[in-house]
Order: structure tokens, then C-alpha cells, then sequence
């Protein structure tokens, strides 16, 4: 017992179980209990457990109420405490404060914390040449580092990460045991001697000795493509001021004029960029380091990376390999920004295993850059961007998952198996909701794989057993097949695609679902109740169903997904459904092959293989097409990106908008139908006038602004 405990009266003794539940694994949480408990001259122990924290602490009671009054506040900054529950128990006496083994018994239910990106104390030791961990290219602590992607098991301890294959050394054993050191149970820790370790692999086999990066750094540079191995899986990466390099990498990744996300050494490198606001500055230097869609793209850099977009997408390194491949202080020069694109071949899920990835991106990458500690949890690169001063989640991933989302009404255990585009999945449970990281387009066997793995790892940590299973209503998705072949004998609920859209932005909202709202739903695709395909869609909507109060008005889909990559074709759909003549002068007529045109002409004319949509995606393609923007669409919603992109170059894409037009709606359809036909028309006068496309994109999108207002 210490010396303030021993001293206390036997009366005034206090002893309390303390469970605290959260984000309270893997951020320090036991070595904040032990400072914090022996600070105040407390005995007793702390371990982890399925559900969190446990800690029991002994002394006299004022100091046992401060310890339960600053738990909570005083967290590590990692930390997420979400309840702190107590009970007094008698008091047993004994001696000094233990982190005892953890308990893995009874039920797993206690939250993940995210990877994060290595810590400015982390930072200053890669660069300290008298330091021991001087350039170590896998530093880390309690405060960051790998969590996520390295979990196999809970509680959150070495043995249950891919860790437990790298004993550790004398040196690091010993920070790990004391209490004083940032290291104190930080469950990754790791040096030169105990490993992991980096090799750099190069056509013939292993490079021979030296610094595996300086090595790889030496090829960027020299404008080749090296796969790098990074915490959620392969990246792809290029000298992004190397024009052929970045052409040679799109080239074999057939990744036509998709952008490319860069990753830049600091906030200046940015700056150089884009113009960043604060919002955005601080997302590129916090722990999380998302890829940031900048506006305000400045001259030089970024032509070939990201041709035709309005943004750019950046991001600050996070791991000490990307530090370590963009420089140090004092380190021979080297590129500025690297193209980083996720290591797969196109369509595919981020590869994650070693072999894997030799064998599927050899085509791909001239060097690997690998090294071998197991990457358990893929995880791709988060996306974000920040409008009118709130950040807007594209793609949440890396640094966000497995963190749960609060929900406004309880659930009961539930499923969700996300659609077959970008598909994410999701368990929910009570007030929560766990979404894996992001799994991909679900076209293929290595995505079914992905979305398996995805599923079987969200079960392990949150422990959420599905009663019911909920699906898209769409009948040809990879992952409604898979609720259709693995719901046994529970539920299976069809939700609406752009039903579920509308809810998810309530639940994002925190409406509890008492009132109906209105839901303004416009994307590219989504399986209608009439079986049309959706798109434009505005909802009545609770939670529990809707009605469809207005939609865009029905137009041929002319070869289903061939109209999607060929949008001139979409244009001369609207412009027939809008009773427009296709003169040549028109930009999509003369974009069409000759032979193509009466084809088209009689395929609309007929209805052959002519599926309605309603589709605003499909729209803007039309438009896009129409001002002479784009064409022929080599990645998901390049026409809209680049229909965007001419409409910010019209007086900072500020115009009077085109006017759509109202109609009411047949019996058993939506109230009200939108028309775009006055605005094909309106666009089309104003080409032939002589407006040029900026106009016509910035007047369009104004004209969407305007239907919504209405």
C-alpha cells in the first residue's frame, strides 16, 4: 500500500470497480489509468476486456472521487470514452498499481480505434540521428501508428495483432514495462532489432543490401512505378512531376483520365497546389491525413494527374515509410509529390498480401517496396473534402473505420450488405453502427472475397449477430445475392435505393424519423419500384417507407451501360425525348460515329434495349455532352466531374440558371415531373448563339440549384 494509503484511517478507505467503454484499446487508455491511479496514491490493477476498460482502484475516498471525476476529461487524446460506469466494493487492502493480463472472457463489444498517422514525438526520433530508432521505417506509440489493420483478435493486446510474430527486444521490452516511457503497453512497438523490416524487390528477385527506401526514393525519382506496401494494403506510387511516369502508370493501370490522389511532404507542398482553408489545412496535418479534395487548383502540377477535375486530391504522409520516401531533413533530393493510387489492378480489391501482390501488380510496378508485418483489416485511403466549412465523407475509410456511428432510434441487430457500387457494409446494433472500410465495386470473385472478409472481420470486433439481414431491391446485385444465399431463416428486408440514401442522411442528421422529410436523391443508377432505373428522385421519407413526390421526367437509356460511357449518346436520347433536332452543328451529333447514328436512331425509335431512367447522373452527362465537355467517359462520372470543372471557369460558375419544367404526374407516379427539355432547349439557343461551354455548365447547374429550391 502506499504511503498516503497506509496513513488514511481504515474508515475513510474507499475501493471501486471502474468499467469504462469506448474507443479505450490501443490509445494508451492502461498506462493513463496506472499514471493516473498512482499519481493520486491509488492501488489496485487495470486490464482490458471484451467491453473496454477494467480497472479497480483503493484509497482514501476524496481520492478515489478525484480519480472518477477526472477519468473521463483527462483521456489520451486518442481516446473516445463514451460511459464510465462505478460500484463500491469492500475494501481488501494490498500494494501498487498492476496492468494485469487481459480478460478475454465473456463478450467481445468494445471499439477498435482507427490506424492513425504517426505523431509529431514519433516525427522528431525518424529524424534524430542520436535517437535508436533513427529512421525506423515502423516507429509508432501509444499515441499513434497502426490499430486497425493489424487487429486479429480482442482484447486489444500484441498477441491479438500481426505483431505477435516480432518478439521484443531487451531494449523495447523494457519501455514497454515502464510507466514513465510513451511506450508503456503500446502494443506495436518495435525498433531496428526486432522488426518488422522493409526489403525492396526488384525484377530477378530481392535488391541487394543498403536502405531499402533510399533504394525505392532512388527509382521514383528516376520515374519508375514502385508498389509500397502501406498500413490497409499496397499503394502504387510515381514521381508526380514526371509526366511519362504518371502517363506510364495510367497506361497500365487502364486507368484512362481517372485522377490521381498525391501525397506531398507537408502543408507547403499543398499550398503549391491548391488554395487550402483552415478546415482543410487541418485535416492534412491531423491524425487521421484523409485524401483532401482541394479546390482552387493552382498552375503547373497536377495537369496530368488529375486532367479535366475541378479538384485535386492531396495528402500529407502518415506512415514513417511515407516520410522516410519523401525525405528527411538533409536527405539528397528527391520528388516533391508522388502520385499514391491504390495497388490493384483496375476493378480489383487493394491487394494486402505480399504474394499477392508480386504476383497480381508485376505488370504494374517496376519495384516493390515490402515488408513483413501481415496486414489483417485492408483499408483504403479516406476521402474528404470540406463544404461550407463542414467536412463531407466520399469515401470513409482509413482513420474513420471501424469507428461506430451514433444513430438517432434504436436498431435491432442488423446486416446491411451496401450496394454493388463502392460497396461498404454495415452492422448495426441498439444506437449503433459499424461500417467496414471501404470493399469496392462488387463485380467479381476477389471482390465477393473482399466483401466476405470485410463481413467476418466487422462480426470479430463488434460482435453484432444479424436477426435480420437488409438488401438493395435491385435482383442482379453480387451483394443481395450473397444476403439471398447466407440469410438462413432470418428476415431479409428490400430497401430502396434511393429510400436507403434519404435515410442515411436523416440518421446523419440525427432525426429520429417522427416526421416525414423531404429527400432530394440524384445519383447515376438505382433500381426503381417500376422497375425503371432511378436517379432524380425527391422523397416523402421516414424510415419506414416513402412516397415518390417528384422525379425527372423518363428518357431512353440507349445500351444500358453503353450510354454511360459514351454520353453523347445519352445527349441525343434527351435531345430526341425533347423533341430538339439532332442537327450535325450539335456537339454530340457530330461526337457520334456515322455508322453509330442511324443505329442509335432506330434503337430509340423502337425501344430496343431502351431501359427508362430518371437518372440526374444521366443528365449531366447529357449536358455535358451537349456543351462539348465530354464525349466518351473513361471512369465513373467524368462527364459531371468535368461538366463542373468548365462551369467554375463562367464567372466562378455563377449564372443565371435554365428553368426546368413542372408538370403533374400520372396517376400511381409521382406527384409532380421535372422536365429538361426547356433547358436542352435553352442550352442548345444558347450555343448557337455563340455561349461558349462554360456557360451552358454554369447556367445547367444553377438550373438543378433552382429545382431543388422550387
Amino acid at each position: 500500500m502506499t504511503g498516503l494509503a497506509r496513513r488514511a484511517p481504515a474508515q475513510a478507505l474507499r475501493r471501486s470497480r471502474v468499467t469504462v467503454r469506448g474507443v479505450v484499446q490501443g490509445v494508451g487508455f492502461r498506462p493513463y489509468v496506472h499514471a493516473l491511479a498512482t499519481g493520486l496514491g491509488l492501488t489496485g490493477w487495470v486490464t482490458n476486456t471484451g467491453e473496454g476498460v477494467l480497472a479497480e482502484v483503493e484509497g482514501p475516498a476524496d481520492a478515489v472521487a478525484r480519480f472518477r471525476e477526472r477519468l473521463g476529461p483527462e483521456a489520451p487524446p486518442l481516446a473516445a470514452v463514451e460511459s464510465v460506469e462505478h460500484r463500491d466494493l469492500a475494501v481488501t487492502g494490498g500494494s501498487g498499481f498492476a496492468i494485469v493480463p487481459s480478460r478475454g472472457t465473456g463478450r467481445v463489444r468494445t471499439t477498435v480505434p482507427p490506424d492513425t498517422a504517426t505523431c509529431a514525438d514519433c516525427l522528431a526520433e525518424l529524424a534524430d540521428p542520436a535517437d535508436r530508432r533513427y529512421r525506423h521505417p515502423f516507429i509508432s506509440c501509444t499515441n499513434c501508428g497502426p490499430r486497425l489493420t493489424i487487429v486479429t483478435g480482442l482484447p486489444y493486446d500484441r498477441e491479438h495483432t500481426t505483431m505477435a510474430g516480432f518478439p521484443m527486444c531487451p531494449a523495447c521490452a523494457a519501455e514497454y514495462a515502464d510507466p514513465a516511457d510513451r511506450r508503456f503497453h503500446a502494443q506495436p512497438i518495435a525498433c531496428h532489432d526486432c522488426g518488422p523490416r522493409l526489403r525492396l524487390v526488384v525484377p530477378g528477385g530481392e535488391a541487394p543490401g543498403g536502405d531499402p527506401v533510399a533504394a525505392a526514393r532512388a527509382l521514383l525519382a528516376a520515374g519508375a512505378v514502385v508498389a509500397v506496401k502501406g498500413l490497409g494494403g499496397y499503394h502504387l506510387a510515381c514521381d508526380a512531376d514526371d509526366a511519362a511516369s504518371v502517363a506510364r502508370l495510367r497506361e497500365r493501370k487502364a486507368r484512362g483520365g481517372k485522377p490521381f490522389a498525391l501525397m506531398v511532404r507537408d502543408l507547403a507542398g499543398a499550398e503549391r497546389l491548391a488554395r487550402t482553408t483552415p478546415d482543410e489545412r487541418a485535416l492534412l496535418t491531423g491524425a487521421v491525413r484523409p485524401i483532401v479534395l482541394l479546390r482552387g487548383r493552382r498552375p503547373g502540377l497536377g495537369g496530368a494527374v488529375a486532367p479535366g477535375a475541378p479538384d485535386i486530391g492531396v495528402m500529407l504522409p502518415y506512415t514513417p515509410v511515407h516520410h522516410l520516401l519523401l525525405g528527411l531533413p538533409g536527405d539528397p533530393p528527391g520528388p516533391a509529390a508522388l502520385v499514391m493510387t491504390s495497388g490493384n489492378v483496375s476493378g480489383e480489391p487493394i491487394v494486402t498480401d505480399d504474394a499477392d501482390a508480386l504476383e497480381e501488380l508485376a505488370p504494374l510496378a517496376d519495384a516493390f517496396l515490402v515488408h513483413d508485418r501481415p496486414i489483417r483489416v485492408p483499408c483504403d485511403d479516406s476521402v474528404v473534402r470540406v463544404a461550407d466549412g463542414a467536412v463531407s465523407m466520399v469515401r470513409r475509410s482509413r482513420g474513420y473505420a471501424p469507428l461506430p456511428v451514433e444513430l438517432p432510434v434504436d436498431v435491432v441487430p442488423a446486416l446491411a450488405v451496401g450496394g454493388d457500387l463502392k460497396n461498404v457494409l454495415c452492422l448495426g446494433e441498439g444506437r449503433r453502427a459499424w461500417l467496414s472500410a471501404h470493399v469496392g465495386d462488387m463485380d467479381g470473385l476477389a471482390a465477393g472475397a473482399a466483401f466476405e472478409r470485410a463481413r467476418r472481420q466487422l462480426s470479430d470486433i463488434t460482435a453484432v449477430r444479424p436477426a435480420l439481414l437488409a438488401a438493395d431491391r435491385h435482383p442482379r446485385y453480387g451483394s443481395v445475392r450473397w444476403a439471398q444465399a447466407h440469410r438462413g431463416d432470418r428476415p431479409l428486408v428490400r430497401v430502396q435505393h434511393h429510400h436507403a440514401h434519404v435515410a442515411a442522411a436523416m440518421a446523419e442528421h440525427g432525426l429520429d424519423g417522427g416526421r416525414r422529410v423531404v429527400g432530394v436523391a440524384f445519383d447515376g443508377t438505382g433500381y426503381g419500384d417500376d422497375g425503371a432505373v432511378w436517379g432524380g428522385e425527391v422523397l416523402l421519407a421516414d424510415y419506414a417507407g416513402f412516397t415518390r413526390w417528384c422525379r425527372l421526367a423518363y428518357v431512353p437509356l440507349p445500351g444500358g451501360d453503353a450510354a454511360v460511357r459514351r454520353p453523347y449518346r445519352m445527349a441525343l436520347a434527351h435531345l430526341r425525348a425533347a423533341g430538339i433536332g439532332r442537327d450535325a452543328d450539335l456537339p454530340p451529333v457530330a461526337a457520334c460515329p456515322p455508322g453509330e447514328l442511324p443505329v442509335l436512331e432506330r434503337q430509340l425509335e423502337r425501344g430496343l434495349n431502351c431501359v427508362p431512367t430518371s437518372s440526374m447522373g444521366r443528365l449531366f452527362d447529357a449536358v455535358s455532352s451537349l456543351a462539348g465537355v465530354c464525349h466518351l467517359a473513361g471512369y465513373e462520372a467524368q462527364a459531371a466531374v468535368e461538366l463542373e470543372a468548365a462551369a467554375l471557369e463562367a464567372a466562378d460558375g455563377h449564372a443565371e440558371g435554365y428553368v426546368f419544367g413542372l408538370a403533374a404526374g400520372a396517376a400511381g407516379d409521382a406527384e409532380l415531373v421535372a422536365d429538361p427539355g426547356p433547358v436542352l432547349s435553352a442550352a442548345v439557343a444558347d450555343l448557337r448563339s455563340g455561349a461558349g461551354a462554360a456557360v451552358v455548365a454554369a447556367r445547367f447547374h444553377a438550373a438543378v440549384a433552382d429545382l431543388v429550391r422550387r
